[in-house]
């Protein structure tokens, strides 16, 4: 009997690998220029329904062995999301949570639906009005749509800091790194739509070309998360592990809308289950350290209490601890804790972050500084090496300050506040 059941699921996996190979030579197709019409006739010809595990193991199959690197398939991917589109197996399940107001899934959708209305109605209409009369109001519309859009940052950065880290638990690792690229590209192009409204030089075509990319790329991301990393995740993820999605959701921001409830899972919630992936409590006792003695509640309150954002990467790369202050610059979630920390950021600066670190590995550096404008700040942010007394590398210490008001100091103050 084992002998038959061993047979039966190789005959499945021998299956399973014909799929992904031909669905690899279709997407190599494209990548070699042909036609989305002439691959979509032979995707449907060789591959017919293909689930969203498929999709899933076909972009990591293309990084991993075939070294194609994520930028490349950041391009192909809305090209094979269209040879896609129509051919993913619907995922049925008796028990649908997701519907539940509250719910994750149910929140990413109802903002999905407020997304499309704002971008397939209100702003392609002004588009429209913009084109044909560049006058003052028109272009002040359409810079407050764009800023308004710009709010698709909050549903991308819970995507991004909250699902993906849960979804690279179970091994998915491909589709996450695409979709993370495209996010900043969309980003990146409603900023630059931004940017050309707010110093107009009359050329509204360009102005428009430019809008309607970013629209298009916002409309595809939508269908992408409903029909590919959606399903996908309700597939992989427990319903503790939803629970703490939506435990850290609020503090990320939700875009354009809010869930109106918070949801209760039909059965109650294990203990503990909205803490976090570490949700072991602290223990209440003391720390001895060269220089004092500290309780638990004591450290973590002077860290919490720092005017700068904290975070420890272990010597396996590995996120171990961030400080949560009032105000912090980044977003971290709980849901970061023990992530590889090349897998928090955007594909396109991973390739600085294995550097910062291989220096700081091969004593090559100790220290590292960058400073960047944000909004109203002016955004300091050092990286120190940490080692022990014999010098043995232990991790990063990522250290991140406002210092726009440290900027303005002048003269000099002696005198207490009133």
């Amino acid at each position: 009997m084992s002998e038959l059941i061993n047979n039966r699921e190789n005959g499945v996996s021998a299956h399973r690998t014909v799929r992904i190979n031909m669905l690899k030579d279709i997407i190599k197709e494209l990548h070699h220029g042909k036609s989305v019409d002439e691959v979509k006739a032979k995707f449907n010809q060789a591959v017919g329904e293909i689930s969203v595990d498929e999709i899933s193991e076909l972009e990591q199959v293309l990084m991993q062995e075939e070294g194609i690197p994520v930028t490349e398939v950041q391009r192909l991917c809305s090209v094979h999301a269209a040879v896609f589109k129509g051919s993913i197996q619907d995922i049925h399940r008796a028990h649908q949570p997701e519907e539940q107001p509250g719910h994750p899934v149910h929140t990413f959708k109802i903002e999905n639906r407020e997304i499309d209305q704002l971008v397939n109605f209100k702003i392609a209409l002004h588009l429209d009005k913009f084109l044909k009369d560049q006058g003052e109001a028109n272009r002040l519309k359409l810079l407050e749509d764009f800023s308004l859009l710009y709010d698709v940052d909050k549903h991308y950065s819970r995507k991004e800091n909250l699902l993906f880290p849960f979804l690279e638990k179970y091994g998915i690792y491909g589709p996450t790194k695409v979709m993370w690229a495209v996010d900043d590209g969309i980003r990146i192009g409603i900023k630059e739509v931004k940017q050309k409204l707010t110093h107009f030089d009359g050329h509204a075509e360009i102005v428009v070309e430019l809008a309607k990319r970013v629209l298009k790329e916002v409309t595809e991301m939508i269908y992408k998360e409903e029909h590919i990393l959606l399903p996908m995740a309700l597939e992989k993820l427990t319903e503790d592990e939803w629970l703490q999605i939506a435990a850290q959701s609020e503090e990320v921001g939700y875009c354009l809308i809010a869930p109106d409830q918070k949801w209760i899972p039909a059965r109650a919630a294990e203990p503990g289950a909205e803490k976090g992936l570490e949700s072991s409590p602290l223990q209440e006792g003391y720390i001895r350290m060269s220089t004092g003695i500290l309780s638990v509640k004591q450290l973590e309150s002077i860290l919490n209490h720092l005017p700068v954002d904290l975070t420890f990467i272990d010597e396996n790369d590995i996120v171990r601890y961030f400080s949560h202050g009032k105000e912090r610059i980044f977003v971290r979630t709980k849901a970061v804790i023990g992530r590889n920390v090349q897998n928090c950021h955007p594909p396109q600066s991973v390739h600085v972050v294995d550097k910062l670190l291989a220096d700081f590995k091969a004593g090559v550096k100790d220290e590292e500084d960058f400073w960047i404008p944000i909004k109203d700040k002016f955004v300091y942010i050092r990286y120190f090496a940490v080692r022990d007394e014999e010098g043995k590398y232990l991790g990063t210490l990522e250290f991140t300050q406002n210092i726009k008001p440290i900027q303005e100091l002048t003269g000099q103050k002696r005198i207490l506040s009133e």
